[in-house]
C-alpha cells in the first residue's frame, strides 16, 4: 500500500528550550540596562511567530529595529504587506538578505540613524530565534566575518561584543525560543525554517505538514510536489521499490530553505492593518 503523507494525522509535538537558553535570557535581561538599541532579527518567512514576545517585557522603551532577514526566500508581496503592517503599528522595520552586503546596508543606515540620536557610545543588542540569521546580519553590519554562521540552530551560545564604529557596539546573543511553542502551526513552521534543531523533529512529519498547508492555502494550485512525488523524482528509493521517506524529507526541507520551491512566506500579513502592495 502506498504511504500517503498529505492526508496523515500529525500529532508530534515540536519543542526545544534547553538550559543555555534559560541562562542566556536571564543574562540578556541583566545586560539590558547597558543597552540603547534593540535589534531583533526575524526570518521574513515567519514575521510573527518568528519574533520573541518575551522581548517586549525586557526591552522597555528602548529604540528598536526589526530586521526581516532572508527576504530573498520570502514572498515579496507578503513582505511588503508585513512591512506596511509594522509601520501601521509604529514599529521601525526593514527587510534584508543578510548574505548580501548591499542589502544589509539598509540596516546599517537605520542603525546609524538610531545611534546618532544620542551622545557618546551607543550599545545595541542583537536578538532573535535560533537560525534567524543574526550572525549573518552582524557580519554584514561589520562588513567582515566576525560572528560564526552555520545553517543550523543553536550555534551561538555566548554573548559577544563587536565594535561597529567609533560610537557603536553590538552584542550578539544566542538564539532563544519561547519556553513553549503553543500552536501546532507555529511548531512545524519554526522547525521548517530551521529554528529547531533537526534532531528535535521528524522531517517526514514537517514536510507533510508543510505540503498539506500549501495545498490548502493555494486551493490545490501549488506546483510544489508532495514528499512521495519528490522522493521518486529524486531517486530516494530502497531495494524492492520502497520509498526512502526519511532521507527524502531531509532533502525536501533543505530545498525549501534554499528557495528551490520558490519564494514562500508561511504567515500572511493581517489585511485589516497592512496596506496592499
Amino acid at each position: 500500500m502506498t504511504k500517503v503523507h498529505v492526508d496523515r494525522e500529525f500529532e508530534q509535538t515540536v519543542q526545544w528550550y534547553p538550559g543555555h537558553m534559560v541562562a542566556a535570557m536571564r543574562r540578556i535581561g541583566d545586560y539590558m540596562k547597558l543597552i540603547d538599541v534593540v535589534i531583533e532579527v526575524v526570518d521574513a518567512r515567519v514575521p510573527q511567530i518568528g519574533a520573541n514576545p518575551m522581548l517586549d517585557a525586557i526591552a522597555g522603551n528602548r529604540s528598536r529595529l526589526l530586521v526581516l532577514n532572508r527576504e530573498d526566500l520570502a514572498d515579496p508581496v507578503q513582505t511588503s504587506r508585513w512591512l506596511a503592517f509594522f509601520e501601521s503599528k509604529h514599529r521601525r522595520a526593514l527587510a534584508v538578505n543578510g548574505l548580501e552586503q548591499s542589502s544589509v546596508s539598509k540596516a546599517n543606515y537605520s542603525l546609524g540613524q538610531l545611534a546618532r540620536t544620542a551622545r557618546g557610545m551607543q550599545r545595541a543588542i542583537v536578538v532573535g530565534l535560533p537560525n534567524s540569521g543574526k550572525s549573518s546580519v552582524i557580519n554584514g553590519l561589520l562588513r567582515r566575518s566576525a560572528a560564526r554562521t552555520e545553517d543550523r540552530a543553536g550555534v551561538t551560545r555566548q554573548l559577544q561584543w563587536f565594535r561597529v564604529g567609533a560610537n557603536l557596539e553590538l552584542m550578539d546573543t544566542p538564539g532563544i525560543l519561547v519556553p513553549k511553542i503553543s500552536s501546532p502551526d507555529a511548531q512545524w513552521k519554526l522547525a521548517l525554517v530551521g529554528a529547531v534543531p533537526r534532531e528535535r523533529y521528524d522531517p517526514e512529519d514537517i514536510a507533510g505538514r508543510f505540503h498539506r498547508w500549501l495545498v490548502d492555502t493555494t486551493n490545490g494550485r501549488t506546483r510544489v510536489p508532495g514528499l512521495e512525488a519528490f522522493a521518486r523524482s529524486r531517486g530516494f528509493m530502497r531495494k524492492g521499490g520502497e520509498v526512502d521517506y526519511h532521507n527524502a524529507a531531509q532533502s525536501y526541507i533543505k530545498d525549501f530553505n534554499e528557495g528551490k520551491f520558490g519564494r514562500i512566506t508561511l504567515e500572511r500579513a493581517p489585511y485589516d492593518d497592512a496596506k496592499t502592495a
